[in-house]
């Protein structure tokens, strides 16, 4: 791990030898205390929780355009460090791996299995894609529209732990044989942005690495000046924390070595032709009627202050076959998009071909400069334009619209769907217009809040076309002339969600409901519709529809269902992936805050266990705030009591192996009502919401008051931090992974607050655990990636915050893991984070012997008995304050530099 910035280790006698004092450069050596536990290893879990996060992970599914065959894309567990630790760039807001030439830390398949859906529904045997060498890595798979082919890229494993570049291969679908798309050995795919795309059945358009290329270019050992960054002309510019952002002249030097492309069309009979210049292309979008093709790029000058999203960007159309058109536009850099919600960038934005039209734009331009505190009206206008407009056509105006664009669903010229939405208040809207008749007036159809799921009619299912766009689609009925579209929906009750499809007459509003989940033991759902395969309206005697199936203990299934007999035909038999956990015990449970709002969460109970005999558990809550703007929004039930709980590799629900109770996702409402901010009352009702959860399971009999343990990742570990200093009396430990802890390193905004703070001084420093660190008593164990690049939650905030905790004799832990970033993906990362977690619920949880009192009244804000170990406390060689700091290798954070 000599990467790491924790390579070197302190002996712990030489450690104990220095000097106690806190001044100078602040190191901690003095004060590390080294256990059995504290080897320079990775550590791996218990057998319960390690065999479930090996267990091989099930296929993606992918179905052809005529919906006549299923790829099984087959995945495998989780990837070896070694993957992670690849060199990488860090440049404009993006990750590159240089070595290949993408996205870093990519993911992918390791094989194609093509099975034939048969008449009866049944799946035939598996046809496996062969013609590629062993071990090669698979990505970005697609159909071409008629679906003969599969087009895919392959890389392999090279000596040093580093692949290929990739190349982009195509497959028979009725032979499965694969073969290189090019002949040439040295055309390589530059996947940095955009791959590739089908610009017709036999043709594609690839991204490819420039031939001329040479080798990157070098940092200069000695800079040409100063890095400067300037504001005389007094602009306000006000961006939040973005991370990997470009420094210098040679970062801009090297994101275009990288990013730049050279686009080839490339035809199956092996035809290839170089189109354009080479340029940083970031999309390429073929006209439905594949004449035309949507080009985008960014260029210089770039910024150094935004992510490459913000670079200056240009619209272009080309023809098929590579000839320009016309620029569209050519939008400079934005750096100056305000922070408050609903901002966007000046121009036009969102632009797109008609997926109803063979060659007809459309996009949406704000008239408010794209800030959401002006108030006008309208304040976008969505505008419609032929790829080629005759000479003098002026775009045409299609709607205007008072609050935020938010996309169209299209169908044809008689039915559009336009979407609207206002975070501030939560109101969303969706019109119907005639796109084709300027004399049909637009009307709404929907207006509601997005906080009201309960009001939540549903989306409109979408039919694919020839051209492999996708449409509204319409159904129609035995003797009746009546324009019926189906509604798709969650269907979310008091009881829980219950899907849905309506079939809703778009003229009247009138709905009939032709298809519902199971009620009692199942969870079902529409994932798509499957009789699209001919064009114009669907009878309703031909629907067909592919829907998901599962219970508490029985994972997830796809069926297809048949109209008019509704016969139903299960097509996948997958595996339960954790046999151990198949009869652990779900339950959605409610229960009531002080202050009236209604909260709800799901208690899971390992397999087996009886409250009467067994007694009561350690318990684990985990959870994340959400932000509402009404009580009764908060109070709504989100989610089903029957779906399957789905275990991934870092998930609490884990620890059902080792007999804790999980209550997984209690509602954690900040509500802010009418003009009141929600984060001004954060920590009352954060406080609040803890106090009833805790409550309610120690009032079931399922949690001990003594061993409740609260934890979360990004803005759960801020709140399991802010619980510790504020909550105390609640909790006995807490897990705090990837979060934010000190919210004035984040001045421009965070989460969905979008005041600075200079606006709400108050709130940021009373919403940050960091100023609260002399009050967290209980046992706290903070980890992080070393590699986070998530904006706001650097790496930096825990160590700060460790060092925070540490200089106020806090029971605390930090481990950060080499490599990884905001979420964790390596295997031996994950295993270690796992025990670490179990280690320390092990310990201060299940072990717990200090009294811990869930009523508020008992103990005073901020205070709390600490629990005490002697074997895992130093005492400083001078006698100083007593606390704990573990040494793991390159995992565990050890010493601290100046200003740390």
């Amino acid at each position: 791990m000599t990467a790491s910035r924790f390579n070197r280790l302190v002996p712990v006698n030489s450690a104990l030898a220095e000097d106690s004092s806190t001044s100078g450069n602040g190191s901690a050596n003095a004060f590390v205390t080294l256990t059995e536990e504290d080897d320079v290893k990775y550590r791996a879990p218990p057998p319960e929780i390690r065999d479930i996060v090996d267990a091989p992970p099930l296929p993606a599914l992918s179905f052809s355009p005529l919906r006549d065959k299923i790829l099984f894309l087959k995945r495998r567990s989780l990837p070896p460090l070694a993957e992670l630790a690849r060199p990488e760039e860090k440049l404009a807001g993006i990750r590159i791996d240089g070595k290949c030439n993408t996205r870093s830390r990519m993911s992918f398949y390791t094989g194609i299995g093509i099975h034939q859906l048969m008449p009866d529904g049944s799946l035939g045997p598996e046809k496996e894609v062969r013609g590629f060498p062993d071990g090669a890595k698979i990505n970005f798979v697609s159909w071409s529209n008629d679906g003969n082919h599969l087009a895919f890229t392959v890389r392999f494993e090279e000596e040093e732990s580093s692949s290929s570049k990739l190349r982009v291969w195509v497959a028979d679908v009725e032979t499965g044989t694969a073969r290189p798309l090019f002949q040439s050995p040295d055309i390589y795919l530059n996947a940095v942005f955009d791959n590739y795309v089908w610009v017709d059945n036999s043709t594609l358009l690839v991204c490819t690495i420039p031939m001329s290329r040479g080798e990157p270019p070098k940092k200069p050992l000695v800079p040409s000046g100063p890095k400067i960054q300037s504001n005389e002309q007094k602009t306000v510019v006000q961006v939040r924390t973005f991370q990997d952002l470009l420094k210098d002249e040679y970062d801009e030097d090297l994101f275009d070595y990288y990013a730049t492309s050279q686009l080839v069309l490339a035809s199956l009979d092996g035809t290839v032709k170089e189109v354009g210049s080479p340029a940083v292309y970031t999309s390429m979008d073929p006209s439905p009627d594949e004449k035309y093709i949507l080009i985008s790029s960014i260029h210089r000058p770039y910024s150094f202050i935004v992510p490459c999203g913000r670079f200056p960007k240009k619209v272009d159309v080309w023809t098929a076959d590579g000839k320009f058109v016309r620029e569209l536009c050519d939008l400079p850099v934005a750096e100056n998009i305000p922070i408050a919600f609903n901002s966007v960038r000046k121009g036009m934005r969102s632009i797109n071909w008609r997926a109803d039209k063979p060659s007809t734009l459309y996009w949406a331009e704000t008239q408010d400069e794209g800030d959401a505190k002006v108030e006008v009206s309208p304040r976008d206008i969505i505008y419609t334009q032929p790829a080629e407009p005759l000479e003098g056509e002026q775009p045409e105006i299609l709607h205007k619209l008072d609050l935020r664009y938010g996309g169209i669903s299209w169908c044809d010229d008689s039915l559009a769907l336009v979407y609207e939405s206002w975070y501030k208040t939560r109101r969303t809207r969706t019109w119907v217009i005639s796109p084709g008749s300027k004399d049909v007036s637009p009307r709404i159809l929907f207006d509601r809040s997005s906080e009201d799921v309960y009001s939540d009619p549903g989306s409109p299912m979408l039919r694919r076309t020839p051209a492999g766009t996708y449409v509204i689609a319409k159904l129609r009925k035995e003797n009746d002339n009546g324009t019926y579209v189906l509604l798709n929906g969650n269907g979310a009750t008091p009881e829980g969600n219950i899907p849905f499809l309506d079939l809703f007459d778009i003229n009247t509003g009138s709905k009939e409901r032709i298809w519902e989940s199971n009620k009692e033991k199942y969870y079902e759902s529409v994932v798509a519709l499957m009789s699209d395969q001919k064009e114009g309206n669907i009878h309703l005697n031909d629907l067909k529809i592919l829907t998901s199936k599962e219970s508490k203990t029985e994972n997830t299934q796809y069926y297809i269902q048949s109209w008019p007999d509704r016969k139903s035909c299960q097509i996948t038999d997958f595996p339960h992936p954790y046999p151990q956990l198949a009869s652990l015990q779900k339950e959605m449970i409610r229960y009531q805050r002080k202050d009236g709002v209604q909260l709800t969460a799901t208690l899971y109970l390992p397999p087996g266990y009886d409250p009467s005999k067994d007694g009561s558990l350690p318990c684990l809550v985990w959870s994340y705030p959400g932000e509402f703007k009404s009580k009764d929004a908060a109070g709504q039930v989100r989610g089903s009591p029957n779906q399957f709980a789905g275990i991934g590799p870092t998930s609490a629900l884990l620890w059902l192996a080792r007999r804790f109770a999980i209550l997984s996702g209690p509602t954690i409402p900040i509500i802010g009502e009418g003009n009141e901010e929600a984060n001004d009352r954060y920590v009352e009702q954060l406080v609040s919401s803890a106090e009833a959860a805790v409550e309610e399971v120690i009032r079931r009999g399922v949690a001990h008051p003594n061993k409740i343990a609260v934890g979360g990742h990004s803005y759960g570990a801020f709140m399991t931090a802010n619980l510790l200093a504020h909550a105390p009396h609640l909790f006995s430990c807490g897990i705090a992974r990837s979060g934010a802890y000190n919210r004035t390193l984040t001045p421009f905004g965070f989460q969905n607050e979008d005041r600075t703070l200079w606006e709400a001084t108050n709130t940021y420093v009373e919403m940050s655990p960091f100023i609260s660190a002399n009050k967290i008593k209980k046992p706290i164990l903070l980890i992080h990636g070393e590699e986070d690049n998530n904006p706001g939650t650097l790496t930096m905030q825990s160590d700060r915050f460790f060092n925070a905790l540490k200089g106020h004799g806090a029971l605390c832990r930090l481990v950060i893991l080499p490599f990884e970033s905001h979420g964790y993906a390596a295997r031996e990362s994950i295993m270690h984070v796992l025990w670490e977690t179990d280690r320390w619920l092990q310990k201060h949880c299940m072990l717990n012997t200090s009294e811990v009192s869930p009523d508020i009244d008992s103990s005073k804000d901020g205070e709390g008995k600490e629990v005490t170990d002697s074997e895992n406390k130093a005492v400083a060689a001078g006698g100083g304050v007593p606390f704990q700091v573990k040494v793991i290798n390159v995992i565990t954070f050890l010493s601290f530099g100046p200003g740390a």
